[in-house]
């Protein structure tokens, strides 16, 4: 884990996306030496990046010292790092670990901002934190302590110096992770309940899709459904906490940063939100999501629902039938089913009417 006297050290961002990018400013201010390095999907950003561009994705210009690299580049990136940001799509996340293992000799830690799930080749629901420390395992790395970010923290917010609240989690040493990383905007909370942030990570960008459809049909109709918005907050956080608690996680954290602070900043912007908005002002999941990709717009909560629901098959089979509205909306983005559904998930049973 780092420690004061190990400062300044070599910081490796793998993945030039918006978060990846975005990162690079508060590891700058904090006094470290940054590299970005781009996949082959991130070509387009690399040259906006080197040609002292605004990035693509966040409208603002990275820190002057970060050293930009290309997919080919990726040996010459990683070379002395020693700390890495791994800040790839969940579905980039094994396959841009096992490249980067034979390079992580100096390696101290890894930070993970990505989100969501993963299958193994078994097909079994992994977070992604075991995700990554099994494909270093496979590759033969030694193993590495991996830090999950979560809270709410924004990349277009947290690459313009806007107050921002992320969270490490970190199965030891979190606290250092997190004086590691801070600036005096970019304010790092820690938490040893690494998988408890995870899973908060994960699925906050699905329940986003159902409080994006409230504003959706608010934008769409003659009167805002704010209540409804808010009845969707409150039931997502009530299946987070079921969850958590079935996973052995602290429930608490439901209520922190990772959990309601994460879930209210990605309910009134960011992807899966605009998603879920289109689907209330009466497009499709497979129109809206066509749209969105033909822009570069990935919609993490798509797959994550998929996932989600397999992992509860997998690992938590108890819990089927107790979280309407991750089931709900579930149906409507992969089985076609009406957007009603995920509205009546959301509001209170009504008790049975007597004389």
């Amino acid at each position: 884990m780092p420690s004061s006297h190990l400062k300044p050290l070599i910081v490796t961002v793998l993945g030039a996306g918006a978060m990846g990018a975005a990162i690079t400013t508060p590891l700058i201010d904090a006094g470290h030496r940054v590299r970005l390095w781009g996949t082959h999907l991130d070509d387009h950003l690399i040259d906006a990046v080197q040609a002292g561009q605004p990035h693509p994705r966040t409208g603002a210009l990275l820190p002057e010292s970060v050293q930009a690299f290309r997919p080919g580049d990726l040996a010459a990136a990683l070379d002395g790092a020693q700390v890495v940001v791994l800040a790839v799509s969940s579905v980039g996340v094994w396959d841009v670990a096992r490249l980067a293992a034979p390079h992580l000799g100096q390696a101290q830690g890894i930070l993970l901002t990505s989100k969501g799930f993963a299958a193994d080749e078994r097909g079994s629901i992994q977070l992604l934190p075991q995700t990554v420390s099994r494909a270093l395992a496979q590759a033969g790395a030694a193993d590495l302590p991996v830090v999950a970010i979560g809270g709410p923290c924004k990349a277009n917010e947290v690459a313009v110096r806007q107050p921002t609240a992320p969270i490490f989690a970190s199965v030891e040493g979190a606290a250092d992770w997190a004086a590691w990383a801070t600036t005096a905007n970019y304010r790092v909370a820690h938490s040893a309940d690494r998988d408890g942030v995870e899973i908060c990570a994960a699925l906050k960008n699905v329940y986003a899709i159902a409080l994006g459809l409230a504003d959706g049909l608010s934008e769409a109709g003659p009167q805002p459904c704010h209540d409804l918005k808010s009845a969707i907050f409150a039931q997502s956080l009530d299946e987070l906490r079921q969850l958590l608690q079935a996973a052995d996680c602290d429930p608490w954290t439901v209520l922190g940063l990772a959990g309601a602070g994460d879930l209210e900043v990605t309910g009134l912007s960011g992807r899966n939100k605009v998603f879920g908005c289109r689907l209330g002002q009466g497009q499709s999941a497979d129109q809206a999501l066509s749209q969105m990709t033909a822009l570069e717009q990935t919609v993490e909560g798509v797959p994550a629902v998929r996932l989600a629901l397999t992992w509860l098959n997998q690992r938590h089979p108890e819990l089927i039938g107790r979280l309407p509205l991750l089931e709900a909306i579930f149906a409507v983005v992969w089985e076609g089913a009406p957007i009603e559904l995920i509205v009546a998930a959301a509001l209170p049973t009504p008790n049975s009417l007597t004389a």
